[in-house]
């Protein structure tokens, strides 16, 4: 398998500016500017586009609306801070996780848009604490008791966890069980708290570009990019506490031509991530994740370094990760699918990757991961996921508690996937399970 060649067209502007203050933004932290934010971006794009200048300040905000052919620029110094008031963001029908279901707008998004960025050296900051339950057992006891006393609900039980409303909470114990509900708009009303969005959501739109912008804090997902085509990522950092609930730092989701680099990520779910829906919405849709490539990016926490799954029920194909670093990730290279996804995983290649302080597996194939069936009930055909054609060299990790585990299905065992010029120091040996050929050259695991 070769190295991919493939074009990313990036987006143009015209030469004109527009500064938000002359629309009446307010900086300080105090004054809502959605008003300014919404009256820079439409004249901008009325007069034929161009840059929506954010200045030096402290820019509060509902959300953001973007349109086609515009650039919105923040300067140094410029933070963005998204209003923390839920009754900001309304309800919309979009697709998170893999399923079409109602959720709370996105802080800043775009919908069939072309030529659309988000460029300069400021900060955007989602006010995600706001938003997201946080685990007791992540938390130090000092930070959980300021937590609690700071106000919220706490569900006790096995997992102890604090909510930042009773709604938040209630919508967990009542949509996770009953997920068609997520399709009822009146029904998601009632537990709008929960529905928290993605920061960053480009969907169906053509020529993105974001570049040289901190985002951070997201209630969700950081970056989404849903069924889009030549989006270009380069130079920005992505930042999350580590015990940000669903905190993924990049999804790529169902998209054509990407290209991400020279970018540092600090996450608190899985870091560089490449999805295609889930189970029979996704493979409904039908839309691959193809041709995109990841090069030159530092992972520095993550529950994963860079993942495919377990979202990939319209399949994955043409995907070259090269030249990164992962820094204390949980995982380093992570597949994962489950009985129920359907759709093939194909055609990727990874080189290049250096790695340290892994405390879980360097390279992970997991099949079982989040089980919507279990194995032995009856699937249809369509409902077994592959994962073949797979190529992954010239890796080194200093550190990992399990250096490879490759775990199939009885009915689809993981196949033909190469491990070449690979260096792991771990006091564990390989697992492979429901494994079909897999080739290795030069495989060496140290002992610590």
């Amino acid at each position: 398998m070769e190295k991919l060649n493939f074009d990313v067209v990036l987006p143009k502007f015209e030469q004109q500016t527009f500064d938000i203050t002359n629309y009446g933004a307010v900086s300080g932290g105090r004054v809502k500017n959605t008003e300014a934010f919404e009256k820079a971006i439409s004249d901008c794009a009325q007069k034929g586009g161009g840059r929506v200048v954010v200045p030096r300040g402290i820019w509060l905000t509902g959300p953001i609306r973007l349109e086609s052919n515009v650039d919105l620029h923040l300067e140094s110094g410029a933070v963005i801070k998204f209003s923390e008031d839920f009754y900001d963001y309304p309800l919309i029908n979009t697709s998170f996780e893999g399923f079409f279901t109602y959720r709370c707008v996105s802080p800043i998004y775009g919908r069939e848009l072309e030529n659309v960025a988000i460029t300069g050296s400021g900060v955007i900051d989602g006010s995600g604490g706001a938003w997201r339950p946080v685990k007791r057992f992540k938390l130090p006891e000092r930070q959980w008791d300021a937590l609690v006393k700071g106000g919220g609900t706490v569900l006790e039980g096995k997992e102890e966890s604090w909510w930042p409303t009773e709604a938040a909470k209630l919508g967990n114990l009542t949509l996770v069980k009953e997920p068609a509900l997520l399709r009822n708009k009146e029904e998601c009303e009632k537990y709008r708290d929960f529905l928290r969005p993605a920061m960053v959501n480009f969907t169906n739109c053509k020529k993105v570009l974001l570049e040289g912008v901190t985002f951070q804090n997201s209630p969700a997902w950081n970056l989404h990019p849903w069924c889009c085509e030549h989006v270009t990522i380069r130079n920005v950092n992505v930042r999350n506490p580590w015990f940000s609930q669903n905190g993924d730092g990049l999804d790529v989701d169902s998209c054509k031509y990407v290209k991400v680099y020279d970018s540092v990520f600090d996450v608190g779910d899985d870091a560089l991530c490449v999805k295609s829906g889930k189970n029979e919405d996704g493979r409904k849709l039908g839309k691959p994740c193809e041709y995109v490539e990841f090069k030159n990016c530092t992972v520095y926490h993550g529950h994963g370094g860079f993942v495919i799954g377990s979202e990939m029920s319209g399949g994955v194909k043409n995907i070259q990760i090269t030249d990164c670093t992962f820094i204390g990730t949980d995982t380093g290279l992570r597949f994962k699918s489950c009985l129920g996804r359907g759709g093939v995983v194909e055609d990727i290649f990874v080189d290049n990757i250096d790695m340290t302080e892994i405390p879980k597996e360097a390279i992970i194939f997991t099949m079982g991961y989040d089980m919507d069936t279990k194995e032995g009930q009856q699937v249809a055909p369509e409902e077994v996921p592959e994962f073949k054609n797979i190529v992954i060299q010239n890796v080194n990790c200093a550190k990992a508690g399990t250096p490879i585990s490759i775990s199939g299905l009885s009915v689809m065992p993981v196949h033909d996937i190469t491990l070449k010029n690979i260096n792991i120091a771990s006091d564990k040996d390989v697992k492979t399970e429901n494994a079909e050929n897999i080739v290795t050259e030069n495989v060496n695991i140290t002992k610590l």
